[in-house]
C-alpha cells in the first residue's frame, strides 16, 4: 500500500505531479478567455430576458422567441467556452454570428421595430460581438506564445 500521508510538504514525488504542472500552466494562459466568456453568459441572459424588461414581449413575441432562444444559446456557449477555454476557437465563431443576427434581427423579425428593442438589440448584439473578438484574439496570442 502507497504512502498517502503529506508530512514532508512536497509533492514532487508523486506519480502525477509533472501532468499537474502541464495543465495548471495550460489553465494559466487561458485565465483572460474564461474571463471574456463569462461576459457572454451575461449578455446571454441579458438577452433571454430583455423582452420583458424592456417590455416588448406582447407588442413583438416574434422578436421576444427570437431573442429567448438566442440568449439561451449564447448562456450555453458562453458556459461551454468557459469550461475549456483552449478547445472555445469554433464556438467564438458562432457566437460572432449570434452577435450579428442580434444587431440584424429587430428588422428582419419584425416590422418598423420600436427604438427600445433596436437599442437593447444592437448594443447587445454588438457587444457579443466585441467579446467573441476580444475572446478569439486573447486565444490566438497565447496559442503563439
Amino acid at each position: 500500500m502507497a504512502d498517502v500521508s503529506h508530512r514532508h510538504g512536497d509533492i514532487a514525488g508523486h506519480p502525477d505531479a509533472s501532468e499537474m504542472r502541464d495543465r495548471y500552466a495550460r489553465m494559466l494562459q487561458t485565465r483572460g478567455v474564461a474571463a471574456v466568456e463569462e461576459l457572454v453568459i451575461l449578455a446571454g441572459v441579458w438577452t433571454a430576458i430583455s423582452a420583458w424588461t424592456v417590455h416588448f414581449a406582447a407588442a413583438r413575441p416574434e422578436l421576444a422567441i427570437t431573442n429567448l432562444i438566442v440568449g439561451i444559446s449564447l448562456a450555453v456557449l458562453g458556459l461551454c467556452m468557459s469550461m475549456v477555454p483552449e478547445r472555445s476557437q469554433d464556438l467564438n465563431f458562432i457566437v460572432l454570428l449570434l452577435g450579428a443576427w442580434l444587431i440584424v434581427a429587430p428588422w428582419v423579425v419584425t416590422r418598423n421595430p420600436d427604438t427600445g428593442m433596436i437599442l437593447s438589440n444592437v448594443i447587445t448584439g454588438a457587444c457579443v460581438c466585441l467579446f467573441s473578438l476580444t475572446a478569439g484574439g486573447l486565444l490566438m496570442t497565447k496559442r503563439r506564445t
